[in-house]
């Protein structure tokens, strides 16, 4: 197979699919690899190591997506969308729910779209998406004690408090993996830290874990509305597979925050569970609506670009290479959760839930159309 790996382009992402090490991989594995100048060069990695590699290393985009296959981090940005060609595979994050433009242009050029995020495991888990859903989740509260300080509009809190200060208070909606570090970094900070969820068997867990050192409650209206109301950090870590994010949080209810009380909305690539979210980007990460700061960077992990990288990488390699030994249908056939995987192919929606939130039709991939 020939595989393009290109330098993402989208604002402050310096992440790159695969290492020189990755490379090497595909290329023992009877693959061709072809590498944009300077694709990893912003976190460490020279064209000379991926030349090492067995890597061809291109000036420009144009030699990358002439390859079969696309192996990026992010979803194509409108430039890269113009070079893409029927029948070729792109295998990236691509959150289409929250991007229908994009999903539908992808359809009309025929692309086969390989989502990370709606890759499962035997278990209902999303291993492809849970390593940066790991780095988000920590971040998540860095970027809040950030968004707290005065200078970014936020009310001065200091989570960890001090001696005769009490700790500000993080409310974190969603047990899931980003939730899970979130409350982890949360809790290291001395903050007092409530999470919510809707299965009792996570809160149960969460419960066990912490020995009382969080307040659990179950994900309700009544509930969300009294945590936030005296909440000085909100994490939003609520994801479903394939879908757009629910509104869990109306403007009203953002109005009802101590003002400078901060929003991370970590969900903010499937269109965020806040109202008043929008996208932001590394270079200007908060803005300030109805008297709280928001957080709402599409591409979180990229503030880490290295450390992301290669969680990432050890995560979407093997499926790529089981990819290319196995052919897609027989990789396909033999793992429906890998299948969930497949969000376009042939011109047409072959995940339930994405075409549910397009409201366009669902085609199972091994159906003729």
């Amino acid at each position: 197979m020939n595989i393009g790996i290109p330098k993402e382009i989208k604002v402050e992402e310096h992440r790159v699919a695969a290492t020189p090490a990755g490379v090497a991989r595909l290329v023992s594995a009877g693959h061709q690899v072809c590498v944009e100048q300077n694709a990893g060069l912003a976190i460490g990695f020279t064209d000379q190591e991926y030349r090492q590699s067995g890597a061809r290393v291109v000036p420009g985009p144009e030699e990358i997506y002439a390859c079969d296959l696309i192996y990026k981090v992010k979803e194509p940005q409108p430039s890269e969308t113009a070079l893409l060609r029927e029948g070729q595979m792109l295998y990236c994050y691509l959150h289409l729910a929250a991007a229908p433009d994009l999903a539908r242009t992808l359809l009309e050029k025929g692309v086969t779209a390989f989502a990370f995020e709606t890759v499962e495991d035997g278990h209902g888990g999303t291993p492809l998406l849970a390593p940066m859903s790991q780095v988000a989740g920590r971040l998540s509260v860095q970027m809040g004690m950030q968004a707290l300080e005065m200078k970014n509009g936020g009310r001065g809190t200091l989570l960890g408090g001090v001696p005769g200060v009490a700790p500000g208070h993080v409310v974190i909606i969603g047990g899931g993996q980003v939730g899970a570090n979130a409350a982890r970094m949360a809790v290291g900070t001395g903050a007092r830290v409530t999470l919510l969820d809707r299965s009792p068997e996570r809160l149960r867990h969460f419960d066990d874990l912490y020995a009382g050192r969080i307040q659990t409650l179950h994900s309700n209206t009544g509930n969300l509305e009294a945590s936030l109301t005296e909440a000085d950090l909100v994490i939003g870590a609520v994801y479903l597979p394939g879908r757009r994010a629910p509104r869990l949080i109306d403007r009203a209810l953002v109005a009802c925050m101590p003002r400078g009380a901060a929003i991370v909305d970590v969900a903010i690539d499937q269109g965020g569970i806040a109202e008043t979210s929008r996208p932001t980007t590394h270079a200007a990460p908060f803005f300030v609506e109805a008297g709280v700061v928001h957080y709402g960077v599409a591409n979180m992990p990229g503030a880490v670009a290295r450390t992301s990288t290669v969680a990432l990488m050890e995560a979407t390699l093997p499926v790529l290479l089981e990819l290319g030994r196995d052919g897609l249908a027989s990789a396909l056939a033999a793992d429906p959760g890998l299948a969930r995987g497949l969000n376009l192919y042939q011109g047409r929606v072959t995940h339930p839930g994405l075409a549910q939130d397009l409201g366009l039709t669902h085609h199972p991939w091994d159906r003729p159309g």
